[in-house]
This record gives C-alpha cells, structure tokens and sequence, in this order.
C-alpha cells in the first residue's frame, strides 16, 4: 500500500493523520457492485462506518444507498448526494426530532425495532398527514460467532424485536393507517467471515417471512442487514473482501419470491482496508521486561483496540528493511489511560524517534470515532492522488 513515493510524502504532514488509498476503496466498492449487482440486490452503505466527505462521494457515485442510524447521518447521506428513496434508518433509540428528521425527507424505510416505536411513528406521522414506510427489526437468535460488543443478533441484545412478540407487532400495523409494511429487517453482527453463519441467517429469514405471510402482510423487502468482515492481519494480500461468495450465499438460500427486493448494509467491508492511522514516534522507552513505542497517535484516534481488543497490523515506513534487527515493542499512545494501547509485543525493526508507523485497516471505525479527549486536536484526513 505505501511505496517510496508516498512515504516520502508522509514526511512532510504533521502527525497523526488518516491516509485514503482512494485506488483501494474504488476497487472495493466495483468489486460489491458488481458481485451485487448480477443478483439486482440492492445495498445501501452503513454510514456509521466512516462519513468521511470523500468517502461518501465515492460511495454514492456507486448508486449505492445508506444505511443510517441517526438523524444526523439521514442527513449527512441526503446532503452527499444519496437517493432518499434509498435511505433507510434504523436504531433502537430514535427520538421524535429524528423520526420527524426522516419524515420530513420522506426516506424509503424506518427499520424499526419495538412494537412502542411504531406506535410513535405512526403518530408523528399522523400528525404531518404522511405514511411512514417501515420494516420489522426481527432478532433471528443467530449466532455470529464475533466479539460479544458486536453482535446483535440474539435474544438477548437490545435490538430489534424478538420472535415471541410478532404477534403483538402484526396487532400493532393493523392499527396504525400511517405506517406501510415493507418487510423484515435482519442484522446479526459485524466483522463475520464464516459464510455458514449467513446460511444460517437465510433459513431464519425463510422461516420468518412465511410467517408474516400466513398473517396476512405482504413481504416486499427482505433486509439481510451485513455485517461482513475483513482481513486485519493480511491487508495487503487480502485487501477485498469475499463479496462473490458472500452474495452467492443469499442468492443459493434465500427464498426470494417474484418481485421481491433483498437488500443488504454493508460497512466495514466497503471501507475498512482503504485507510491507515499514520503516526510517528515520540518516545523509545526501553525496560527490563518491555519496551515501549510511545506514539502521537492513540485512543482518540483509533479506539477499536482498547474498546474490542481488536488486532490491527502495525509497521515502521521508515525502516523496511529485512536487514534491520528486530525488537518487541508494546506499542502505545499519549493518552493518560492505562489501556491507550494498540499492542503488545509487536515485533519491528528497531524503532526511534520520529520514525513513521501506520495502523492498518483503518478505514471503518476509525475517524468517526475520534475524540477530543484530554483536549487534543483531531486528526486530519489525507488522500491518495488516486
């Protein structure tokens, strides 16, 4: 990913920073368009993942749709340029303002995720003398076999709603005249990469929408949700993500009936390995038992290391060598928290000050979850010329 020529770029930017490879993100987001495409399945990007302004031009210049989660990205998503009528919103805690937000837009589809929410939507729409469409979050109570912080999908997680309730959910549409069904709704994880699990996923969805159908209520839409997963430790020779096999998944075990749309939100996978954290050395602690790379870069710049214990892989632009001796070092941030750690015992040739160090796969849950703790500054964004 960092040849000659961009590492000797990197020299002259102040540090810590995100790096687009705008080249990578291009070919990945061909690579989900033209695997999705040969099935007419529709995906609509998880805009939680990275709202980078560059990003999402990209993205919707791909005709893609977004998948938001708060008023905030509704509108971010309509003001880049995505289709309202392939806007959908979900999350289990949306407030007045951001279902009236939505209305307002006259948004494709409110995913909703408690018989009380629709209710509420029906009533604010009500009062603007519109319809609201909407699809049922369902928890299939299949396991996605990922960190516990990130799935979402079983009976016990606050989203969606659960199977034993759908009775009280078809009560609810048929006394609400300011809601149209549109279909069910599925989400069960993220960063999955066993294709068994989405197989899975399909029977459930089989299983669920013939229910709604022997209760009378037509399904139009089928959400998958996405949650599919990338390479952390392989980003050069893994760079895109299985979409061939992924989608292949659907199309052999999903039963689509005629005229049926499948839709799919898809983050991480779009995103993940088109950027880098790049930072530089400030400190070289040696000790003992350990020695430490004391990074500008840490927590408030990637927080998924210290919030899900996830790995990313570390290197040293400045010393690529084979020939160079090789250290273990825990490499840290500046923040004052014991746990402003991205790893332990990395090993790299043997690092000093002011040398440049990227964190891989960066791309998604990264930037947007920057923060201004201890008062730092944020991080810019730089871009490939691709």
């Amino acid at each position: 990913m960092f040849n000659p020529d961009t590492i000797n770029r990197f020299q002259s930017v102040d540090t810590p920073f995100y790096y687009y490879d705008m080249g990578v993100l291009r070919q990945t987001l061909e690579a989900c368009h033209n695997a999705s495409a040969k099935y007419g399945f529709h995906v609509h990007y998880a805009m939680k993942a990275n709202f980078n302004p560059k990003v999402l031009e990209m993205i919707q210049s791909f005709g893609f749709g977004a998948d938001c989660v708060s008023g905030g990205e509704v509108k971010a998503a309509i003001e880049h340029g995505f289709s309202k009528t392939k806007v959908v919103f979900a999350g289990v805690g949306k407030s007045d303002r951001e279902i009236n937000l939505g209305l307002d837009a006259d948004i494709f589809c409110f995913n909703v995720e408690s018989v009380q929410e629709l209710h509420i939507i029906n009533d604010l729409a009500k009062a603007k003398n519109k319809t609201a469409g909407i699809a049922i979050r369902i928890n299939p109570n299949v396991d996605a076999h990922t960190h516990h912080f990130i799935t979402t999908g079983l009976d016990e997680n606050k989203f969606g709603i659960n199977t034993w309730q759908l009775n009280d959910v078809v009560e609810a549409l048929r006394s609400c005249p300011n809601l149209q069904f549109l279909g069910i709704h599925f989400h069960i994880g993220s960063q999955i990469t066993d294709m068994e699990v989405y197989k899975s996923l399909c029977i459930r969805v089989n299983e669920i929408q013939t229910w709604f159908e022997d209760h009378g209520l037509q399904v139009k839409v089928l959400n998958t949700g996405g949650g599919l997963g990338v390479d952390y430790y392989n980003p050069d020779t893994n760079t895109i993500s299985d979409f061939e096999s992924y989608f292949k998944v659907f199309k052999d075990f999903l039963n689509v009936k005629p005229g049926q749309e499948v839709h799919f939100e898809l983050g991480r996978a779009l995103v993940a390995q088109s950027a880098s954290l790049i930072s530089r050395v400030l400190y070289v602690k040696n000790g003992q038992k350990k020695n430490f790379l004391v990074l500008d870069a840490g927590m408030t710049e990637l927080m998924r290391p210290m919030l899900y214990q996830a790995y990313h892989e570390i290197e040293n632009l400045s010393r690529k060598s084979e020939s160079e001796s090789a250290t273990h070092y825990d490499v840290v941030g500046p923040i004052c928290e014991s746990t402003d750690c991205f790893r332990k015992d990395v090993e790299l040739p043997e690092s000093f000050r002011g040398d440049l160090i990227a964190v891989r796969t960066a791309g998604a849950y990264g930037e947007v979850m920057a923060s201004g703790y201890n008062l730092r500054d944020r991080a810019p964004s730089v871009y490939s010329e691709v």
